[in-house]
């Protein structure tokens, strides 16, 4: 792994210690993406990285801290399309900027939302769910992880494409609305795949489709929305790393090009496609015009499925 760095940047991020912070609970889908980069990234640069859950408010409280810290890149983000893209539309009084309050420094890994049903469910595929739902509009139900979600709105834009009318019934958080799923009391839901595919390959769950351009490593045979006649149908969870807004060049630069090798690296993919989380990697300019692009597409979504929290 020392391979990656020259000496000159090694010497420069040696012995310094780091502060990743984890705008969500430890054991999380973020937090499982933030665990092993800040393990390999520690012994890469020869540096200590800590991980510093900040839960709360959407991620906001995290994301915050780390807008207000110094820019001296010590003090980092897992930030995730929740703290970066949709709170921005979602919450009225957002205590930063997405975009003025951060530095972009690179984008680390990417989930679909799965589209899953209980087994016992009369529908195989995403056809099958659209003519039942077009047969009973306003009787099916669909759990999220709670408004404002991915799996909430992913579920919202299908339902746009789809032409159909099912009723969303947010949880507090994934576990519960699988629970009830298994249990029968909701018919559908849409979540990351990370957080239903012990279920899914289990057979406690089945899975109708996923949300990305491209089949997911963890469940092949399952297809994608876009592949299940909704052309272009695209939403993914992501993570990636920001730092506070004005952090020196150099330091930005290097934490990029080693969390780039990082992310690359069998050691990364290994802990990571296991779980139903792909591996991604967007640096610098290009994963700012990423950022951009997010916030333009979730923000439509906020409004169009006039979610608000306060």
């Amino acid at each position: 792994m020392l391979a990656w760095i020259g000496p000159t940047k090694a010497q420069s991020l040696a012995g310094r210690q780091f502060r990743l912070i984890v705008p969500f609970p430890a054991g999380g889908p973020t937090d499982i993406v933030a665990r092993p980069l800040a393990q390999i990234l520690g012994d890469v640069l020869k540096a200590t990285i800590v991980i510093d859950n900040r839960a709360g408010a959407g991620g906001s409280i995290g994301a915050e801290a780390v807008a207000r810290s110094a820019p001296d890149g010590q003090t980092l983000l897992m930030g995730t399309v929740g703290t970066q893209a949709i709170n921005p539309a979602l919450y009225p009084k957002l205590p930063y900027d997405a975009v003025r309050d951060f530095t972009p420094i690179s984008l680390v890994a990417q989930a679909p939302v799965a589209i899953v049903v209980h087994p016992s469910q009369p529908m195989s595929n995403l056809a099958d769910l659209v003519a039942l739902a077009k047969r009973n509009p306003g009787q099916l139900n669909y759990g999220s992880a709670g408004a404002g979600t991915p799996g909430h709105l992913t579920g919202e834009m299908f339902k746009n494409v789809a032409a159909v009318d099912i009723q969303h019934v947010p949880y507090k958080g994934s576990a519960p609305a699988v629970i009830d799923l298994i249990g029968g009391q909701i018919q559908i839901m849409f979540d990351p795949l990370q957080s239903v595919l012990s279920n899914v390959q289990a057979g406690k769950l089945r899975a109708l489709a996923i949300s990305s351009k491209t089949r997911s490593a963890a469940l092949p045979a399952v297809p994608t929305i876009a592949e299940s006649g909704y052309d272009g149908f695209e939403t993914t969870a992501w993570w990636g790393v920001f730092g506070p807004a004005g952090m020196p060049k150099a330091v930005t630069a290097t934490l990029a090009s080693e969390i780039e090798q990082i992310v690359r690296s069998d050691a990364f993919r290994s802990r990571l496609e296991p779980l139903g989380v792909i591996p991604s990697v967007i640096g610098g300019d290009a994963f700012a015009k990423f950022q951009q692009s997010e916030l333009t597409k979730w923000g439509k979504v906020v409004r169009d499925a006039g979610v608000r929290i306060d």
